[in-house]
């Protein structure tokens, strides 16, 4: 008698903690327990008014000290995401709960520190929110949310979220149709927040380290084809030291990678920076996520 298939993995079990309506369409906060990770996760979901199915995803990567409500409640991307029937996804920013020594020591690693990656450190292996956002998150919203076409998938992000936003992007641009990011941290190997996390989360070897760098990771891309936007602001008081755009500038030119790179006078490092053009990035990724 031949053995029975197995079964397939159970549904994740979602708690849904709010629920707001807004511009026809609602915010929703949900908790679940996060395979990956292991330990419980929170991530909003912005659900637009229509089309009732095949809604494309954004997905929003936060920055240092933030969690999934940061966006949600202070980009103003609502409106945009609704008026463009875009689906808008903001995870959190690390796994939280563990107690992990050391885990809330700064604000600039662990808890709310994440940074897109995948640790291989002992210590810092719960932190692996590269597989959380790459593959557990869209699997939980694909079992979950049958008006979401997770095949139809963007992303985009602030600061560290710029830097997962486009880490992520560059090394799977068969999931993602595009990216772009504010104030990203573009060339962590060679920044002090990048240094400090990666030496952590990966030990030593810079070989590591460049699997997570966006200057690093184009260079070796010769096929991008997709506009890639980056808004910085010139009054950044991070721009010099942490985020290095020129870096990613000129990697981009060395391999012919196109980019739109918007240096706004007079903007810092805040939401209120983000909420002014949060509708050009919304634009920006409809017209791909759009497209046949």
């Amino acid at each position: 008698m031949a053995a029975a298939a197995p079964s397939p993995p159970p549904v994740a079990a979602l708690e849904q903690m709010s629920r707001t309506k807004m511009f026809g369409g609602h915010n929703l906060r949900f908790r679940h327990h996060s395979a990956t990770l292991g330990c419980p996760m929170t991530f909003s979901v912005f659900l637009p008014p229509s089309p009732a199915s095949d809604l494309p995803v954004l997905y929003w990567l936060s920055g240092l000290t933030c969690n999934d409500e940061n966006f949600v409640t202070k980009a103003g991307a609502q409106r945009a995401a609704a008026a463009h029937g875009i689906a808008l996804v903001a995870p959190d920013t690390s796994p939280r709960g563990l107690n992990i020594e050391g885990e809330a020591d700064s604000w600039d690693f662990g808890v709310g520190a994440g940074f897109y990656l995948n640790a291989t450190n002992e210590k810092w292996k719960n932190w692996c929110m590269y597989d959380y956002v790459v593959k557990e998150l869209p699997k939980v919203l694909s079992d979950n949310f049958e008006q979401l076409n997770t095949s139809r998938a963007s992303i985009f992000g602030h600061s560290m979220g710029g830097h997962g936003a486009l880490t992520i992007y560059l090394k799977n641009t068969d999931k993602y149709k595009s990216v772009s990011a504010f104030s990203p941290v573009v060339n962590p190997i060679n920044c002090p927040w990048g240094q400090k996390a990666f030496s952590n989360y990966l030990g030593p070897a810079k070989s590591d380290w460049e699997e997570y760098d966006a200057t690093c990771l184009i260079k070796k891309c010769n096929k991008i084809s997709t506009p890639i936007l980056i808004d910085q602001g010139e009054d950044d008081k991070f721009l010099a030291e942490q985020l290095l755009p020129r870096n990613f500038e000129e990697a981009c030119k060395a391999v012919g990678a196109p980019l739109t790179l918007r240096m706004q006078p007079g903007y810092d490092h805040s939401y209120f920076f983000i909420a002014t053009f949060i509708d050009d990035h919304i634009a920006h990724h409809s017209q791909f996520l759009k497209s046949a």
